[in-house]
């Protein structure tokens, strides 16, 4: 049976040429980079190389990343760390409704600790709208944290033109707000400039760049002062405390500069094929709804919802047929609930339900397309055969054409 992986936005597999970087550090040079002796500054040398090569991808000086476990941490130090440390100049957050888990947790948590939270709305084309961050400010706004590609629909947000805007606030005398972007979706699949976005927090994570789990960074703009959120070690200039993971690093390391390298024709290739895809599901599939903006979107990334059955069993259904895709999030994954996701953008439960996730990789080809675009509508069209839902359309439909 052909397997076609269509869930890179959960994970991506691991590019060889990021294992050969990585093994000899699993092997002879296994130093703790905190130590003086050979084999510690061996290891340090590799760290410093990886910093700067994560640190190339998204413009950043090397000093002013902090090596951590994935983005899930850098999002807990970006926002605990950055209104901990400014509690006397402000307890209000802006962030919006369609968060990855990783922010929304975080907010939820702070929120019931005494800080406020504005969630913004981002209507049917998942984006937020400018007019509705600057209403949201207010003298006591200590962070704005938006996501710079969502995750489920690959909108992207408009964190430039919000940089330009806390810029402006900054002129003005609040020297005390902060912008925090997620962008562990998009590093790698399309340009992230952190000096064109003009974000003071930026999160990413490794293993959506073909490097393994366990790693990630937070890029910190030079004039910001956080709180630690883990104790106990100097390392990363007293910001993470505990020995760094050389090994998955520099795996990170060679991930981030293989992407940059290839970027351009990353993009191109997976934008043909998503169009490629989408075209011929349109074709051979009644009944779908396509999710977010159909342009401002990241490349790789197609959130469909199919009428009249459940997204949970068509996954499965294409699982048996060698084809991977997911629901949503896989952090939300095993939730019974609806996307908040597709919920938020203004569709009803019956298509948050019915909404499937495909996602491409670097790797994946025309051939896997044509496979997928096989065997989805004969999928969808068994789960809809089971549907009373279904059957109740089609005789309507029927009648309406009798009638006419």
């Amino acid at each position: 049976m052909r397997r076609v992986y269509l869930d890179n936005s959960a994970t991506t597999p691991v590019d060889p040429r990021v294992v050969e970087a990585m093994l000899p550090y699993l092997t002879e040079k296994f130093g703790n980079a905190s130590s003086v002796h050979f084999y510690g500054q061996e290891a340090r040398v590799a760290l410093d190389r990886a910093r700067r090569e994560v640190a190339t991808l998204i413009n950043a000086r090397p000093n002013e990343l902090v090596f951590l476990s994935g983005g899930t941490e850098a999002n807990n130090l970006a926002i605990r760390g950055i209104v901990e440390s400014n509690v006397e100049h402000g307890r209000h957050i802006i962030t919006s409704n369609i968060e990855h888990s990783a922010v929304r947790g975080v907010c939820d948590a702070l929120e019931k600790r005494g800080w406020e939270v504005t969630r913004l709305p981002v209507y049917e084309e998942g984006v937020v709208r400018l007019e509705d961050v600057r209403a949201a400010l207010r003298p006591d706004t200590a962070l704005i944290t938006l996501m710079l590609a969502n995750n489920e629909i690959g909108t992207i947000q408009p964190v430039a033109e919000i940089g330009a805007l806390v810029r402006q606030e900054r002129e003005r005398g609040r020297k005390y707000l902060w912008l925090h972007t997620d962008a562990v979706q998009a590093a790698g699949r399309m340009p992230v400039d952190v000096e064109t976005l003009g974000c003071d927090l930026l999160s990413l994570s490794a293993h959506k760049l073909h490097a393994p789990k366990g790693a990630g960074a937070l890029y910190v703009r030079r004039s910001v002062r956080l709180t630690p959120q883990s104790l106990g070690g100097h390392q990363e200039r007293e910001r993470r405390a505990g020995t760094e993971s050389v090994p998955l690093l520099v795996a990170f390391g060679k991930a981030a500069a293989l992407a940059r390298e290839e970027m351009t024709d990353r993009i191109e290739h997976l934008a043909r094929l998503r169009d490629q895809f989408e075209i011929g599901v349109e074709a051979r599939v009644a009944d779908i709804v396509f999710n977010g903006d159909r342009e401002r979107r990241l490349p790789h990334l197609s959130n469909i919802s199919f009428r009249f059955i459940e997204g949970e069993g068509l996954l499965i259904n294409l699982d048996m047929q060698g084809v991977a895709v997911s629901t949503g999030s896989a952090c939300s994954s095993g939730s019974l609930e609806p996307s908040p996701v597709i919920r938020a953008i203004g569709r009803d439960d019956e298509l948050a339900r019915g909404s499937i996730r495909f996602s491409l990789g670097k790797d994946t080809t025309a051939e896997d397309i044509a496979y997928v675009l096989e065997v989805l509508p004969r999928a969808v069209e068994n789960l809809r055969r089971l549907s009373p839902l279904y059957q109740k359309s089609l005789a309507e439909r029927a009648c309406e054409i009798k009638t006419a």
